[in-house]
């Protein structure tokens, strides 16, 4: 009889038809399926702390002097990734790029200018850029400055791009939207937050735009009364008061001289018109010669308002303008500290001048 090789025994002593799987063959079976495992969770693990590590950045990048990058409008996912290692974001775009379309953010990326400091990490990045996070900038438009100043201001500003340099006045207000307009007093002074790398003009169209609503709010809550015609008269009066005097409480009483002098035809005879109409050539001395010499912002030869604002008005002189204080004084004078001395009559004028001006 031929003999049967068991593989095995069940535990009734019965022989086993089922053969034995070799036990190397096994572990190698299971080693083909907790690899790869292991492996994606060390990358998933190692890729959780990446996301958590400040990226590094060119050396000369620090708290103090961010990085700036600047993602041009209609950039893919790998086009942000790209310009972001090529402006001094020290890691491979590859990996830049991988982290964003894992994100499922990649379509969300807005363009701008950004600012990273060193402990910027990717999540953060990626956080920036999704919400359009741009890198700002302010800008500080003082009350009573004259038009040159304003210009001066922007045009050496390192945060704007320069679109005005070697622009006329009337060139430049044709290109931020007034054609035509005479740009002395049309910004109104404020800070003005941009973004960095912004064009110059923006700020510019902006506070002009801030001045013509300003106006138009204070033109709204003038007085009755008032001897004003137009917003455009009320902007020119602030602009003077704004260069009479920084008083709060001295602003609407210079109004109410001012109002009290158009409505009687007296000429205002104020001392910052002719030395606007100086111009430059206005060297801190006011002379008995500029007073009489004639011009159109000459107050002491000419009645009634100059043809534009001298300076840039705030709010608080716009709105002395369209509400002065009732007064019955008709002249004021320095005196010295900041305040004024307010008088009916020549008479009374005179003394106060004597006190305040010729004695001192």
């Amino acid at each position: 009889m031929a003999s049967i090789i068991m593989a095995g025994s069940n535990p009734h002593g019965r022989p086993s038809l089922v053969p034995a799987e070799p036990k190397p063959v096994i572990r190698f079976l299971k080693l083909l399926v907790v690899i790869p495992l292991l492996l994606a969770m060390l990358a998933a693990v190692g890729g959780m702390w990446w996301l958590e590590q400040p990226l590094p950045l060119k050396p000369e990048a620090s708290d103090q002097n961010p990085l700036l990058v600047t993602i041009p409008p209609g950039s893919s996912a790998q086009t942000v990734a790209d310009t972001l290692e090529a402006s001094g974001v020290q890691t491979p775009s590859a990996l830049l790029y991988a982290w964003f379309r894992f994100s499922g953010q990649a379509r969300d990326i807005k363009a701008g200018t950004y600012e990273f400091t060193p402990d910027t990490t990717p999540r953060m990045l990626l956080s920036k850029l999704v919400r359009g996070e741009q890198a700002l900038r302010s800008i500080t438009l003082v009350e009573g400055w004259n038009i040159r100043q304003v210009l001066q201001a922007v045009r050496s500003s390192p945060d704007l791009t320069q679109d005005i340099e070697g622009m006329s006045q009337n060139d430049i207000m044709a290109l931020i939207g007034y054609p035509g307009r005479h740009p002395e007093g049309r910004f109104f002074p404020d800070t003005y937050r941009v973004v960095t790398r912004a064009p110059a003009s923006s700020v510019l169209r902006q506070a002009a735009q801030a001045m013509e609503q300003r106006v138009a709010q204070a033109w709204e809550q003038r007085d009755p009364a008032t001897p004003l015609r137009t917003p455009d008269e009320a902007l020119i009066l602030a602009s003077i008061i704004e260069k009479e005097t920084g008083l709060e409480s001295d602003r609407r009483r210079v109004a109410g001289v001012f109002a009290n002098r158009l409505r009687i035809g007296m000429r205002l005879q104020t001392d910052p018109t002719v030395i606007y109409g100086l111009g430059e050539r206005f060297d801190g001395n006011l002379r008995r010669v500029d007073l009489q010499t004639d011009t159109a912002y000459n107050s002491y030869t000419r009645a009634g308002l100059p043809p534009t604002p001298i300076a840039m008005p705030g709010m608080a002189s716009l709105l002395a303008a369209v509400r002065p204080q009732a007064t019955n004084a008709i002249y004021f004078v320095s005196r010295g500290d900041g305040s004024s001395q307010f008088s009916a009559t020549l008479e009374e004028h005179n003394a106060a001048v004597q006190r305040y001006i010729l004695r001192r």
